[in-house]
């Protein structure tokens, strides 16, 4: 059998300072990339030159440069997912700033379908600016659904591959899709939407620097505790659930129907007093991973920042 078609979609900006070292791992793969895609979202330093630098030294990797939309990180990855080649197998995500294990690839593609939609993603090893400090990052202790996805998201970006199913679906709906809040997410929300199949590897696939530019960065400890205590009290859990049900109610026709009336009850009940808040969690069943997360959750319907 041929060997799945796997392209790395490479969102850059001002990423001089690691990128080198994330191309190097890429050049590294056991199973080789058939394509580099990078969007670069209009970098000032020497962003271009490194990219252009590996393409020369790599020949036989194919690397191509795409101007990014220049509205942000996640803008700047749907980008990417609108102009995947269609002859591609098998897509994953990649950030500037972090080094692949040698397998990373491997292990994606040899757990990944090729028939229904299928997500795979993965454990990190959370480290720190210089790579020192190796932590392997949890596993959520609850499964993977749209259930959890509406309101959490355990989908890593970095680790993220998706199947030729899935990518046509994330293709199609980026196409028509706005803004989104964190483009894992969303890749997150419309997979469990559409009932595919989620593989969460308990094996840690690569090294995931933890650096005040994360937008993100790793969900764990107190000052990650303190993040969601921000973004619940400040009200930019409720912003994102915004942008998140504008983005999934476009692409409704991609979801199940249990899942899209999933989506009506949440979008109805934010609107309403706490009671119907907190009735329609009871009733729905949504969910966040770990105690602390559940309880934030039902701390944001209870105050109205859902």
């Amino acid at each position: 059998m041929t060997a799945p078609a796997v392209a790395i979609l490479l969102a850059t900006y001002n990423g001089a300072r690691n990128l080198a070292e994330q191309l190097d791992s890429f050049a590294a793969q056991t199973h080789p990339p058939a394509l580099v895609l990078v969007s670069d979202d209009g970098s000032t330093d020497a962003t271009r030159d490194i990219l252009a630098r590996f393409a020369t030294a790599h020949p036989a990797l194919p690397l191509q440069v795409l101007e990014g939309p220049q509205q942000g990180s996640a803008a700047n990855f749907l980008s990417l997912l609108a102009r995947c080649p269609e002859d591609i197998d098998m897509a994953c995500f990649s950030d500037q700033d972090d080094v692949w294990l040698e397998n990373k690839i491997a292990r994606a593609v040899a757990q990944l379908g090729n028939t229904d939609p299928q997500l795979y993603c993965a454990r990190t090893w959370e480290c720190d600016d210089d790579l020192s400090n190796r932590r392997i990052s949890r596993l959520p202790p609850k499964p993977a659904g749209f259930r959890n996805a509406l309101v959490q998201n355990i989908a890593a970006g970095n680790t993220i591959m998706l199947n030729r199913a899935a990518l046509d679906l994330a293709r199609t709906a980026a196409a028509r899709t706005g803004e989104v809040a964190v483009h894992d997410w969303w890749v997150y929300q419309l997979m469990t939407g559409a009932g595919a199949r989620v593989i969460f590897d308990p094996e840690a696939v690569l090294l995931y620097r933890q650096h005040a530019g994360n937008l993100i960065g790793a969900n764990r400890g107190m000052l990650a505790t303190l993040r969601r205590l921000r973004h619940l009290f400040t009200g930019t859990f409720r912003r994102w659930n915004d942008i998140n049900i504008a983005a999934l109610e476009v692409s409704a026709a991609h979801l199940t129907e249990e899942n899209r009336a999933l989506l009506r009850h949440f979008a109805r009940a934010r609107t309403q007093g706490p009671r119907a808040r907190i009735a329609m969690l009871r009733k729905t069943g949504f969910y966040r991973q770990g105690r602390l997360g559940q309880a934030s959750l039902w701390l944001a319907a209870m105050l109205g920042r859902l």
